[in-house]
């Protein structure tokens, strides 16, 4: 199961307390103090694992509690500091403080960490000849996990355009596939493997007319394609769906800029796919004299006209 969005309770440990103690002997009646210090609590870190690529783990667990630092003792003996819980997330991940609305940290590294909370530091004890403390509390936040796919290269479109048989035939990706709309319900990544480099690319779930406001989960789709560098506008040549793709160009595109500039502004291979069935031919000198641009025609299902597109899409890399 591919999630993408998750909200999640840390609390770092609270700091040990400190020790209030005194040494006596015969010949210190009176005491010396001698308590110690207590440990540290627990940080809560935030780190990337490039081998993940969902946030499905926080739909069960989403309370991360650090352990609290050990208490001073006597002897001037310092309480144990308390190891940070280390929380792992995909690359792409960004994180979010509730309260505040504030990007903490935008994580895009494989390794890449950071503490989100930090753990109360331990109270003094009395051995400097001072009162002894308690220790600080941790902090405790509460926070949103959003991961954005980091891809080069999305595949936007339609529904049933034939994104997902495109990806499969490029890469060796496995999204499931049917001659209905909405087949695709989460973003699936694929390499191509060219001259020893791999390119990611990712398949963005069908997006319709009102995407950028949410309609269809577009606006959730969306946010998938705000990392890659080109895009692919996959349409149905053929117009096998009912739909004209004149007016699918149209409204994919001003979708894009109703949704952001930047995602707007995004460099475009376009796509004419399905060019092995009737119809396909005509469609294309009609959108070629409406629009004058470059026009990749493709079959995803025959696999014809991939490696010119591929190419194309490389070269604007």
């Amino acid at each position: 199961m591919f999630v993408d969005q998750a909200r999640i309770k840390v609390k770092a440990g609270d700091g040990g307390r400190g020790c209030r103690s005194f040494y006596r002997d015969k010949y210190a009646r009176n005491g010396i103090p001698d308590g110690g210090d207590g440990g540290d609590g627990a940080d809560i870190v935030i780190r990337v694992d490039r081998n993940l690529y969902t946030l499905l783990d926080f739909k069960y667990n989403r309370h991360f509690i650090g352990k609290h630092g050990a208490h001073g003792s006597g002897n001037k003996r310092k309480g144990k500091g308390m190891p940070p819980v280390v929380i792992l997330v995909p690359p792409g991940t960004v994180v979010k403080e509730v309260q505040t609305q504030c990007v903490l940290r935008d994580l895009k590294e494989d390794a890449e960490a950071f503490v989100v909370a930090r753990g109360g530091k331990g109270g003094l004890g009395n051995h400097a000849g001072k009162e002894a403390k308690e220790g600080e509390r941790g902090e405790e936040k509460e926070l949103v996990l959003d991961l954005k796919l980091i891809a080069e290269v999305g595949v936007i479109g339609f529904p049933n355009t034939g994104k997902s048989t495109f990806i499969c035939a490029i890469s060796g990706a496995h999204p499931k596939i049917a001659a209905y709309p909405f087949t695709t319900k989460t973003p699936v990544l694929g390499v191509v493997h060219r001259k020893g480099k791999g390119l990611v690319v990712a398949d963005i779930p069908g997006l319709i007319k009102g995407s950028s406001q949410g309609r269809g989960l577009g606006d959730r789709f969306l946010r998938h394609v705000e990392r890659t560098e080109i895009l692919i506008h996959m349409l149905d040549m053929s117009g096998s769906e009912g739909r004209d793709p004149i007016e699918d160009y149209k409204v994919i595109n001003q979708e894009l800029k109703n949704y952001s500039k930047e995602v707007s502004g995004k460099k475009q291979v376009i796509a004419a796919n399905k060019m092995d069935l009737e119809g396909a031919k005509k469609n294309l000198e009609r959108f070629r004299r409406a629009f004058r641009k470059k026009i990749y025609p493709i079959s995803a299902l025959k696999k014809e006209g991939l490696e010119e597109l591929i190419e194309a899409v490389a070269e604007r890399i």
